[in-house]
């Protein structure tokens, strides 16, 4: 209820503080409205250039290979072996 009290209150100050000030208000505002565009507009080509790396990186992960065939040897000996330990597991 206090909130819903408070709130109310905060809404009739500022509809009179708004008719008062009005001329300030506008002056405010008009400087307000290009600083905000200006900031937004530099947010914007900031996260547009941070995508376009992103795009960039994947890119270049595509065309790379995941492991050499040296690795591929040495896992292919390495599941072999486990092979051969699992089965002497099984007979003892």
């Amino acid at each position: 209820m206090k909130t819903l009290v408070g709130g109310a209150a905060a809404a009739v100050l500022g509809l009179i503080g708004l008719v008062v000030w009005w001329s300030p208000f506008l002056t405010l505002l008009a400087g307000a409205i290009p600083l905000m565009l200006l900031l937004g507009g530099g947010l914007a080509i900031y996260l547009g250039f941070d995508e376009l790396k992103d795009t960039w990186k994947k890119d270049d992960d595509i065309g790379s290979p995941v492991g050499s065939e040296d690795d591929v040897d040495k896992y292919k000996k390495e599941i072999d072996d486990l092979k051969q330990e699992i089965e002497s597991l099984k007979s003892a």
